[in-house]
């Protein structure tokens, strides 16, 4: 479409006085019109209908699989100065200059293994009606680009190519925010693209990249073929993030949390983190025998680590998470890590409500999140567009988050153009206005400039920032693969490519900056402290020093088999209760509630007033409200959580004329710690990453996410699976995060049925998590409780209701809040006294079977609920099997399909409790493929049929 059809003839006359009041003054028209005059490519004398844009031809960008824009795009038919065509010469230059700020990436020589381009055609003197004649002409747009008076278009091109089409390819223009691209386009055009470093900087560069170095071709020869994902090709890395550690220190930063995959982790343990190269080299051993009774344990390659980095006199915190094999779900991980401590800052600051993003501007500063990513997982994995859509929203945003591509323009044995439909493998992130910078890796110095460049944007604007290093991959995707079988030609040049710290020490030596004993002298002191630290893991057993108790961890500890049922005071006095029901019935003066809410509300107040009946609702929010009287954080997201997917929480309240929130429990009393319930975008993965992140730096608080339907939650599994139910055995990494989801069989299909408890119970063991069923407002009031009271943290995994939100039976009374506690093992309230059944269940099925024995008036059937699977809470279950003798008859029974549901696993604990000889029975529903049927009709029928082989 024609960028300018709408600035039609009639119109020519008035648009050219604007621009001429604007070359006088730009201060002298409207702020749209400056920065429409900015913009320069619209900038023209008299625009008429049948323009026609240079870049309105076949001019599109297209990978040609080596990670930058190809050079050979289809050429743009010149156009000579006619009809409808504007020809003032300074319109021209001045679109030249917005093109080049554009598309001067193209002749970019960002690729070390690639020659840039000497020209392209959109960028040709015909694209814009110029020829050689202009080139030594004066034009005054030259000032747009930082001259002082007008220069030649000679001048102007070079300046161009300097700034835009040297070792560093930049896209800028796509930002909307004129403040954001203006302050961008002033900084690289100032200072040319480039930076000026002083002999101690570029000497601190070199030894950076020397160490890199070394370490590498250390492991190499000591450890032939052994798995390390070596950075070689990609050193720049090393310096890279010193500089962006001593650049954000500067800045006000205290803390940066960094997440990246194996390639070059243990290039960055060492020589950034400061872990010790004896430690790595023990690790190579096998010297560290794996602690059994704390865990498997994981490979060297996916270890987090923390530290303090040395910036001057000050120290910077540095957390590295720790990582599984499946790339880019550790981004949302840190995001969340980075947000607690964001958090925490604020409210260390003296902010109260410490939740709202105006109140964490300086703790945005204060912690910065850095992922690094490689390109074809950028460009592949979905999780990584889930993790920066949530960058701006408030609940989840960190002040923005330098992400560094290490880009070897390959994946594995896959080329990009068969790994991305894009341009650059970055080209996601322009959909939130992000800037990119491409940069050529061999050049340390282009390097170190959008390093800085990159974190002066982050800490001014609180906004993600993307350095795509254009690098290499010395050797195959692993030190054991061979790279040649499917990138020959790749491989030959790579053989014969010197290092970048081989570039950077002749670029030195060549201009006089040091000498070759300089540089021989930093490879010879790198070598003596890696034999030396080898000497050492020879013979030294000593493990790492893992710090797992300290900072916010303080004051807890590791689970032992004895602390997992042991009782914890969870009740909560009549008086907090009552004026959390006070508080969440009450809304600010001249607030508009919705009629149904007014009576939602005050029949919850009367709840509690008459503490008779509390439902599932008011039990949870009492719960929360509580906590936060007592000074504990509560962050609680997922999709529809403010108001709950069905209808049953309401913890914000809409002003039913203006729509504005208010959130009751955050307005119980002064003093009181924050309650943050938020709207999750609609992902499962990255949310849930996200918070599981935040109950590791924060797990004093109680974070929970729920899911919409339970059945959804698998859209996360690889956040449930590699980080929820293994951190602790893998990393000693704790939790204390709670999953919410909602679970039953009532009809809706196989995808509204089943959270797939199934899935959770086969990945328990060591006490990891616990799996959960509850069915009363006051179990789910202690569990919640329960779980930041205990003085150590493990995951719970709650199978929630939904048709019992509204069950008359399943509400509690107040007493069972003040003077209770929670129960794994809820046994028969009714407490038959010779019954010859004895049926366990977990969950809503209770009710059916209850509902059932009542009518039929049965009183040799006792109904004992689990409501905590796992942990299996052994010694309960004996208990109760005893008093009610040997001889009654036992089931197991469920609402899911045999195959589902937590058969397979009860069967293996509830035996043990029956002793010899004593069968267990299994009754549910026939083994299937799918949770559910899909008709009403048919699950009437099948639930009847339990119901009828339980109690028959």
């Amino acid at each position: 479409m024609n960028k300018l059809n709408y600035l039609k003839s009639q119109n020519a006359d008035y648009i050219e006085e604007l621009f001429q009041r604007y070359l006088e003054n730009p201060d002298s028209v409207d702020e749209s019109w400056r920065y429409f005059f900015d913009g320069i490519e619209l900038a023209q004398e008299a625009p008429l209908d049948g323009f026609e844009h240079p870049a309105n031809g076949n001019g599109a960008a297209k990978s040609n699989g080596n990670g930058s824009a190809a050079s050979h795009l289809a050429p743009v038919a010149t156009v000579s100065p006619g009809p409808g065509v504007v020809t003032n010469p300074e319109a021209k230059v001045a679109e030249l200059i917005q093109h080049y700020r554009e598309l001067g990436i193209l002749l970019a020589s960002i690729n070390p293994l690639q020659d840039a381009p000497k020209t392209h055609p959109l960028l040709e003197l015909s694209a814009f009606d110029l020829t050689e004649a202009d080139l030594d002409k004066k034009f005054t747009a030259a000032k747009r680009v930082g001259f002082d008076s007008p220069a030649t278009l000679r001048e102007v091109i070079a300046r161009l190519r300097e700034t835009y089409c040297g070792p560093i390819g930049v896209e800028y223009t796509h930002i909307q925010d004129p403040a954001a691209r203006e302050w961008l386009q002033e900084k690289l055009e100032a200072s040319r693209g480039k930076t000026t470093l002083s002999k101690e900087a570029k000497t601190r560069v070199l030894s950076k990249l020397t160490d890199a170095e070394t370490f590498e071709r250390f492991l190499h020869t000591r450890y032939v073929a052994q798995k390390r994902f070596s950075v070689e090709g990609g050193d720049a890395l090393i310096p890279m993030l010193d500089c962006l550690i001593t650049e954000s220190a500067g800045l006000g930063a205290t803390d940066v949390v960094l997440g990246m995959a194996h390639r070059g982790r243990l290039n960055v343990l060492t020589n950034i983190f400061g872990k010790k190269y004896e430690y790595i080299f023990g690790e190579f051993e096998g010297n560290f025998a794996a602690d059994t009774t704390s865990g498997e344990g994981d490979v060297k390659y996916h270890m987090g680590y923390s530290a303090d980095y040395k910036v001057g006199e000050k120290a910077v915190h540095l957390s590295l998470a720790n990582n599984p094999s499946h790339l880019e779900f550790v981004a949302p991980v840190v995001e969340g890590v980075a947000r607690a401590k964001q958090r925490l800052r604020a409210r260390e600051a003296g902010h109260t409500d410490a939740t709202v993003t105006t109140n964490l501007q300086t703790a945005f500063k204060q912690v910065v999140p850095v992922t690094i990513h490689g390109d074809a997982a950028f460009a592949g994995q979905g999780i990584v567009y889930e993790t920066i859509q949530l960058s701006l929203l408030h609940g989840y945003s960190t002040g923005g988050t330098v992400r560094i591509v290490i880009n070897n323009q390959v994946g594995f044995t896959t080329l990009p153009r068969d790994s991305r439909s894009t341009t650059y493998a970055t080209d996601l992130a322009k959909m939130l206005e992000t800037p990119i910078f491409h940069v050529n890796g061999d050049d340390a110095e282009a390097v170190y400039y959008v390093t800085q460049l990159a974190v002066q944007f982050r800490q001014q604007f609180h906004r993600d920032v993307v350095v795509d290093l254009l690098c290499y991959r010395k050797y195959g995707h692993n030190e054991g693969d061979e790279p040649s079988f499917t990138q020959p030609v790749m491989y030959k040049q790579i053989k014969d490519h010197p290092s970048p710290r081989e570039v950077y020490a002749k670029r030195l030596t060549g201009e006089g900056t040091l000498t070759e004993q300089d540089v021989q002298k930093l490879v010879d002191a790198q070598n003596e402290r890696l034999a030396a630290s080898h000497a050492i893991a020879k013979t030294s057993k000593e493990p790492p020093h893992v710090s797992v108790f300290e900072g916010a961890w303080k004051g807890l500890r590791r689970a032992t088999d004895e602390d997992i049922f042991a009782k914890v005071d969870t009740k909560v006095a009549e008086k907090t209760l009552k004026a959390v029901g006070q508080a969440i019935a009450t809304v600010p003066a001249g607030f508009h509630t919705h009629p149904k809410l007014v009576r939602l509300l005050e029949t919850r107040k009367k709840m509690v007033d008459d503490g008779k009946g509390i439902d599932w609702g008011t039990g949870e929010t009492l719960a929360y409200g509580a906590l936060v009287l007592e000074g504990t954080h509560v962050r609680l997201s997922g999709q529809d959580a403010e108001r709950g997917t069905f209808t049953h929480r309401h913890s914000v309240l809409y002003d039913a004329e203006n729509n504005e929130g208010y959130t009751p429990l955050n307005h119980i009393a002064p003093g009181q710690a924050d309650y943050l319930v938020l709207n999750s975008p609609l992902s499962e993965a990255a949310v849930l990453g996200f918070e599981y992140g935040h109950s590791l730096a924060d797990p004093k608080a109680l974070t929970i996410w729920e899911a919409q339907f339970g059945d959804f939650a698998n859209g996360a599994q690889v956040i449930i699976d590699q980080f929820i139910a293994s951190s602790e055995s893998k990393w000693q990494r704790m939790s204390g995060l709670v999953l919410l989801l909602p679970h039953g069989y009532e009809g809706q299909g196989p995808e509204h049925s089943s959270a797939r408890l199934e899935r959770f119970l086969q990945m328990c063991a060591r006490n990891n998590m616990q799996i959960c069923n509850f069915t009363t407002p006051a179990q789910i009031f202690h569990a919640l409780r329960r779980q930041v009271k205990r003085d150590f943290r493990k995951p719970m995994v709650v199978m929630s209701p939904k048709s019992l939100l509204r069950h008359p039976k399943a509400v509690s009374d107040l007493t069972e809040f003040t003077q209770g506690t929670f129960h794994e093992v809820l046994d028969d309230p009714l407490k038959p006294k010779k019954p010859t059944r004895v049926i366990f269940c977990t969950g809503k099925i209770y009710y059916d079977l209850a509902a059932a024995r009542e009518e039929r008036k049965l009183t040799n059937v006792a109904l004992v609920r689990v409501e905590q699977l796992y942990p299996w809470p052994a010694q309960m279950v004996d208990s109760i099997l005893r008093e009610y003798g040997a001889s009654a008859e036992v089931l197991w029974v469920q609402e899911e399909p045999r195959n589902m549901g937590a058969w397979n696993f009860v069967r293996d604990f509830l035996p043990e409790a029956l002793g010899p000889g004593r069968k267990l029975t299994y009754v549910g529903r026939n083994p299937a493929a799918a949770p559910a049927v899909g008709s009403h009709k048919v699950h009437d029928k099948e639930q009847k049929s339990i119901i009828e082989e339980a109690l028959k």
